[in-house]
């Protein structure tokens, strides 16, 4: 099978897991004992104006009539209007999620980097004191939870050692640089606003190592299995014996094999990214799209929580074909018709 041919089946299979996430998120919201009406004007409201709130966002409509509007707004990207804001969804998403986006690609890029470099470190120098401390690091990142850590790393950092800011994305007194994407450190990169990059880097960086913290735990924890394993290949063996130094043999030959476990682990990666940052988001008061499906779950805002978690499965599938294709790329041996 071609990868042209396997993209397409892959392609078909992702539109029907989406198909099934959203069969099941707009069943549970509208199967759940709570009125957004309600919510919205509260008890006392007269019946003629419930009705007349309900027959204008489309609730007084049959539930399968419901569900196939959904469904033809979501493939075409319109949720409909948000119940708190009085909104379009897609608006208020275009607000909140590039902070969650930033927040998630700088957690994914720690993890990722620490991670494979503590994993190398430990298999190279086996038993000895960097291997014992990469262990500890990441026996403590898989245990302890992302609220902990971050409540932990807040005091030690803010509060005690005043190194790094407590939360937010700017200081009060820095201007948000030109809005072209809503990354305050892409968008102060392209309009040359070094100020607020160097202020969002520092923001940034706390929240982004707690929620990449268990990720960069467990990718440590695969490089050093993964790296051990090929080190102890017959082919490691060969390259050393003919006389190559020992950081080409590891970074050439070793690291290219055992990176295919870390690659496969990018799909969860990305999923513990998304779902973390919910509650990272909550901890450091960042302003993106955790904070506001919470809110929005809480105020029994359906559109919105409906578009998140629409949007979030996209995110993770789309991130699982990535990873698929770049098997190949690394390992051209491997075969997607197997």
């Amino acid at each position: 099978m071609n990868i042209w041919k396997y993209l397409i089946k892959r392609i078909l299979l992702i539109a029907l897991v989406l198909f099934g996430v959203a069969c099941i998120v707009f069943y549970i919201a509208h199967v759940i004992p709570a009125d957004p009406v309600g919510a919205i004007l509260g008890g006392n409201a007269p019946p003629e104006k419930i009705d007349k709130l309900r027959a204008q966002l489309g609730y007084d409509r049959p539930l399968i009539e419901q569900f196939f509007s959904f469904l033809k707004g979501a493939v075409v990207g319109d949720f409909g209007i948000s119940i708190k804001t009085n909104n379009p969804v897609m608006k208020d998403i275009g607000l909140y999620f590039p902070a969650t986006i930033e927040l998630a690609l700088v957690a994914i890029v720690i993890s990722i980097v620490l991670g494979v470099l503590l994993g190398i470190l430990s298999a190279v120098y086996r038993n000895r004191l960097i291997d014992n401390v990469s262990r500890v690091f990441s026996i403590l990142g898989v245990s302890m939870p992302v609220f902990w850590i971050g409540l932990i790393l807040i005091l030690i950092f803010y509060y005690k050692l005043d190194w790094l800011p407590g939360g937010g994305r700017l200081d009060f007194f820095v201007d948000p640089p030109r809005r072209i994407t809503g990354m305050y450190l892409f968008d102060s990169l392209f309009t040359g606003n070094w100020e607020a990059f160097r202020d969002a880097l520092t923001h940034i960086l706390l929240p982004a190592f707690v929620l990449g913290y268990n990720s960069t735990a467990s990718i440590a924890r695969i490089t050093r299995s993964s790296m051990l394993e090929v080190l102890g290949q017959e082919y490691i063996r060969t390259a050393k014996a003919k006389g190559l130094k020992k950081r080409l043999v590891i970074y050439r030959h070793a690291l290219r094999n055992a990176l295919i476990p870390v690659v496969t682990y990018l799909g969860p990666l990305a999923a513990a990214v998304l779902t973390g940052s919910l509650v990272v988001e909550q901890i450091f008061a960042i302003p993106g799209m955790g904070r506001y499906f919470v809110s929005s779950l809480t105020s029994r805002d359906y559109p919105m929580v409906m578009a998140v978690v629409v949007i979030y499965a996209f995110i993770i599938v789309f991130v699982n074909l990535i990873v698929d294709v770049l098997y190949v790329f690394i390992d051209p041996r491997i075969d997607h018709a197997q």
